[in-house]
């Protein structure tokens, strides 16, 4: 019995030893951390400088790029109004004995292309099935097409693809793959101003003369 007795305070002071070093410690582990924290308050308040600084400049970049938008947006507008001219271009240079092979040629097609009309339904894009060609960017479509940029078939040059008419106009070429109205008349393609415009679902030649009838389906090609 005395002998357990003497192991049990023995055992007392080495915990309170043990207690006393843990609150030793206690302030060392403090003042390490406060000594590391004002190390690194000095960094942390460069670095929030440094991005204060750069806030300016990245200011600077978003304004000169919001500034080069409406360079570029001209740049792109002058190059598609430089499109169409360089088509107009090689259709000017055309002599007038090819201009008039390619009016014959219409005027023949045309003439033919009135028989199609006795049998034919009209179908709009989504009757196809809806349209799966080319489509123009449209800031390049609301330059050279619609209703103000009107136009004469006859004028422009002109080809027959697999038996389907085939124009260009604004750079592109389009068929035609429809017979035209009969109220359109025998010689629309050489009186009456048509143009090009998009529909819904699809892209469709109009005339002008007509305003309010359904136009007919024509494809852009290449």
């Amino acid at each position: 019995m005395l002998g357990s007795g003497v192991a049990v305070y023995a055992q007392k002071p080495a915990q309170q030893d043990q207690a006393q070093q843990d609150q030793q410690k206690q302030p060392k582990k403090a003042k390490r951390q406060q000594q590391k924290n004002q190390k690194n308050q000095p960094k942390k308040a460069q670095r929030q400088q440094q991005q204060d600084r750069n806030q300016p400049r990245q200011a600077q970049r978003q304004q000169q790029q919001d500034r080069n938008q409406p360079r570029q947006a001209q740049r792109q507008q002058q190059q598609n109004r430089n499109q169409p001219q360089r088509y107009q271009g090689r259709q000017e240079r055309l002599s007038s004995q090819q201009r008039l092979v390619q009016r014959s040629e219409q005027q023949r097609f045309w003439r033919q292309d009135r028989a199609r009309r006795s049998n034919y339904q009209w179908r709009n894009w989504r009757q196809r099935g809806g349209y799966h060609g080319y489509r123009l960017p449209s800031s390049y479509f609301r330059s050279y097409y619609g209703p103000q940029h009107w136009f004469r078939i006859y004028s422009l040059p002109f080809m027959i693809v697999g038996g389907i008419p085939r124009f260009q106009y604004g750079g592109y070429w389009f068929d035609i793959l429809d017979p035209y109205p009969y109220y359109w008349g025998d010689n629309w393609y050489e009186t009456d101003d048509v143009y090009v415009d998009y529909v819904d679902d699809g892209y469709y030649l109009f005339n002008r003369r007509y305003p309010g009838r359904p136009g007919i389906a024509v494809r852009i090609v290449f």
